[in-house]
């Protein structure tokens, strides 16, 4: 429910409804009068039907913004109104080197949605700020020196009956105050906000050194990487702060912090070891959410990982369609063709390949991976279960087995949390310790182990062929007027249809959801989505639009609260949708 009172959740929050006339947006209004005409009309409104709010639509000139009311509830209890604040170039007064490049504008954005939401307690103004995790977002955006701001609010009412002097309190008084303290240059904590934007450039930097450098992440030393708890992602206050083995140190130079040191997670496969509760799983989760930039303060502001990293886990019960499995599944009982695998019932296992099978197609570079998450029989099958069971009658070949032909033969790391099974450091390449929070290199020991204490199992790999690229129905997705809701980060609506996305745990945001319902219907309903065009070429479809056009590459008309979603989680949601139809393979 706050989700839809915030605005972060109808398709019907479009500006106009039903397919989009020749593409272009539609305007709800024109201009309409300056603050003083404001304030009479919401006077003259006080104590009438509610419904008569509607005719505030179109924009409207406040002190130092313009205000456009783009969308109007129907009634006090249903979804906020949606309004749009613009501050010019000149108003704001941001200097242009905070946003004269695209990481720098998102990182102002960042910065002054914050700024908004700490003057908002206890109004009726809402505004999507995030958390720990700077997304490029609609709620905020900065073209050209301008400021966007993109807010929700509750339409104060006395029952059904319009409350026009608590609406003129905050539309004319509360908001132009709170848009003078936060988006202008001139009023704003300039050494903050300057420490934000030169942090995010950074963070962002160090990323794009990465593959350069021959590493697939990086962690930087002082990095606390513990959260206060499971629903608290801000650090630890007394944790330990993270040191890499000098052995893995590399040194990085950025572009405001200079040169930094810490861990770097070389490319091939990377085994991480330790005792149970010594911080393996906080590392890898760290890593998980390296994709992302992190505010200041955060800890987790240098620990990085590539643009393509995707966690892998076992999901029972999730839908798979047409997807070749057979790496991982050479046959099976019932003769199902695993080359052309498809069930509305997988099993640990065979969700867990063909999780691996979709990421490599759209595109993932590293695998991340925890036993902990994983289904066993896909991992690993030691020598005395070999020695019971023969192996033409086991169809599963276990990702032991695979890891390193999917590096040798496709580029693709794996980052792997293994504490029960010692297998794992004969193919490994680097094998890093936890002990008590703190990091150790003991590849050495490792590799000693391997030959000095031997398993005797038998490697049963085949190889790991090409992988077989989809071509996607455009039937499979809603358009018009579909209805598109993000329930958490645990499920999307999509039409008729809920999306189970608790398996995609690199999701951090609603907004997140709401962008990947968004994006899907508008590459339906734009021809991206044809019929003809495989998956990959989707993905790469989206990638170029969301570099050249920002958010409106996701819905240029949506009114309410989305974030630009990575291409590899647009792919993960599509290949959970229920109703997905695979029109046949590509070349």
């Amino acid at each position: 429910m706050a989700q839809q009172r915030n605005g972060g959740g109808g398709r019907d929050e479009r500006r106009g409804k039903g397919p989009r006339p020749g593409g272009r947006e539609q305007q709800p209004g024109g201009y309409r009068g300056d603050v003083d005409k404001l304030r009479g009309q919401l006077r003259e409104m006080h104590g009438s039907g509610y419904g008569r709010y509607k005719s505030l639509t179109g924009r409207w000139g406040l002190p130092g913004c313009t205000l456009e009311i783009q969308r109007v509830q129907s009634d006090p209890y249903a979804p906020a109104s949606r309004v749009q604040v613009t501050v010019d170039a000149d108003t704001a007064g941001f200097p242009e080197q905070l946003w004269h490049s695209p990481v720098r504008a998102r990182a102002l954005a960042g910065y002054l949605v914050r700024a908004v939401e700490r003057r908002l307690r206890d109004s009726r103004l809402r505004v999507d700020a995030g958390r720990q995790q700077v997304l490029d977002r609609s709620s905020c955006q900065i073209r050209e020196g301008a400021v966007r701001l993109r807010l929700g609010i509750d339409m104060p009412g006395r029952g059904r009956s319009i409350d026009g002097r608590a609406a003129e309190e905050t539309l004319c008084d509360e908001l132009p105050e709170v848009v003078g303290a936060a988006l202008r240059w001139d009023t704003a904590d300039q050494g903050k906000v300057r420490e934000f934007v030169d942090s995010i450039e950074d963070t962002d930097a160090a990323r794009r050194l990465l593959p350069e450098m021959g590493l697939v992440a990086f962690v930087a030393d002082g990095a606390m990487l513990p959260r206060r708890s499971g629903v608290d992602e801000r650090p630890l206050s007394d944790g330990v702060a993270f040191e890499s083995p000098e052995s893995m140190r590399v040194r990085m130079k950025l572009p405001n912090r200079g040169e930094v040191t810490g861990m770097g997670v070389a490319e091939g496969i990377t085994l991480v070891v330790g005792g149970g509760f010594h911080g393996k799983s906080t590392l890898l989760r760290a890593l998980e959410f390296g994709v992302y930039d992190h505010v200041p303060g955060d800890g987790r502001e240098l620990v990085v990982a590539r643009e393509d990293t995707v966690k892998i886990r076992a999901e029972d019960g999730r839908r798979v369609h047409r997807v070749d499995v057979s790496p991982f599944v050479a046959h099976l009982p019932t003769g199902a063709d695993t080359t052309d695998f498809s069930t509305d019932n997988a099993s640990g296992s065979t969700s867990q390949a063909a999780s691996i099978m979709e990421s490599v197609e759209a595109g993932a570079g590293t695998l991340l991976v925890d036993e902990d998450t994983c289904a066993t029989n896909l991992m690993i099958r030691d020598a005395r279960m070999q020695a019971l069971v023969a192996k033409d009658a086991e169809p599963l070949t276990p990702f032991i087995d695979l890891i390193r032909p999917l590096y040798d033969t496709h580029g693709v790391s794996t980052v792997l949390v293994m504490g029960g099974s010692g297998d794992y450091m004969d193919i490994a390449d680097q094998v890093l310790m936890l002990d008590s929070y703190r990091a150790h290199d003991v590849t050495a020991r490792a590799r000693e182990l391997s030959r000095s204490a031997p398993t005797g199992r038998s490697a049963e790999g085949r190889g790991f062929a090409a992988v077989r690229p989809r071509v996607v129905d455009a039937r499979s997705i809603p358009t018009g007027r579909a209805k598109v809701r993000a329930r958490g980060t645990d499920a999307l609506t999509l039409g008729d249809s809920t999306v189970e996305l608790r398996g995609i745990e690199q999701l951090v945001d609603p907004a997140q959801v709401t962008g990947i319902g968004l994006a899907l219907v508008s590459a339906a309903e734009r021809g991206v989505i044809d019929g003809r065009r495989t998956l990959e070429e989707i993905l790469e479809s989206f990638t170029a639009d969301v570099r050249r056009r920002g958010v409106d590459a996701v819905d240029e008309r949506f009114v309410g609260d989305f974030a630009v979603p990575r291409a590899l989680d647009l792919a993960a949601a599509l290949n959970r949708l229920r109703v997905l139809r695979v029109a046949g393979f590509g070349g």
